[in-house]
């Protein structure tokens, strides 16, 4: 007979009460991992000459600009230890992210009324869409994990980490944060994933999800962008 899924879930809650950890930690439809699992679209980008990587804060904003790495790393910093849950189910509890607080990022480019909604972007075009008062909340562009440099296929040099949302939410290899009024669906979004992303909502697809026909056409002819919107 073949174990019921629902149950393999009740055990790993089951697992966690009893070596003293709250289950409530675990959103439903969530199974704790002790690994971290990689999971990405597209390879992994080869930063170890940063002299051409720079991250854009644009978009609409007040004044655009652009950081490099060294210029990053120097503004003030926060750790920030929280549990991350991915759309694929597993989540991993207490890691431990250092970076910039999007907030302090976006108080320097002077976010404009109106604004609702930030599109992250990745190396290689990978786009996702975040409400603006989420990522004003607790999002940090991240470098560092468990107090080391992030690997490569973690987001080396830096990820967005969002700890709310489900982890694809987290853009990583991050090259702009663009500021929006409306609210762009990013790849996964596309594709059918929900535009938001709440793991204790379990909002893991959108209206229609994987089969919307919008969501199969994303699929079948792609559409996204290539590069990061430039400044000026």
């Amino acid at each position: 007979m073949t174990p019921r899924p629902g149950r393999f879930f009740e055990r790993n809650r089951q697992e966690l009460a009893a070596a003293g950890i709250d289950p409530a930690r675990l959103p439903p439809g969530q199974y704790r991992s002790e690994r971290f699992p990689v999971l990405h679209v597209g390879d992994v980008p080869d930063w170890r000459d940063l002299s051409r990587w720079d991250l854009r804060i644009v978009g609409h904003v007040e004044q655009p600009y652009r950081l490099t790495f060294e210029e990053l790393r120097s503004l003030p910093s926060v750790s920030v230890t929280a549990d991350i849950h991915c759309v694929t189910k597993w989540s991993v509890f207490e890691t431990t992210w250092t970076g910039v607080r999007v907030a302090d990022l976006l108080d320097r480019a002077g976010v404009l009324p109106g604004a609702g909604f930030v599109t992250q972007w990745g190396d290689g075009g990978y786009t996702t869409n975040v409400p603006l008062a989420d990522l004003l909340e607790d999002g940090i562009v991240a470098y560092e994990l468990d107090g080391a440099a992030l690997d490569p296929e973690h987001g080396y040099p830096v990820r967005i980490v969002l700890p709310r949302l489900y982890f694809w939410k987290s853009a990583k290899w991050l090259r702009a944060l663009e500021v929006t009024v409306e609210d762009r669906p990013g790849f996964w979004e596309r594709n059918g994933y929900h535009h938001r992303g709440d793991p204790f909502a379990e909002e893991r697809f959108g209206r229609g999800g994987l089969w919307h026909p919008r969501a199969l056409w994303a699929r079948a002819f792609g559409g996204g962008a290539d590069e990061p919107p430039e400044i000026g």
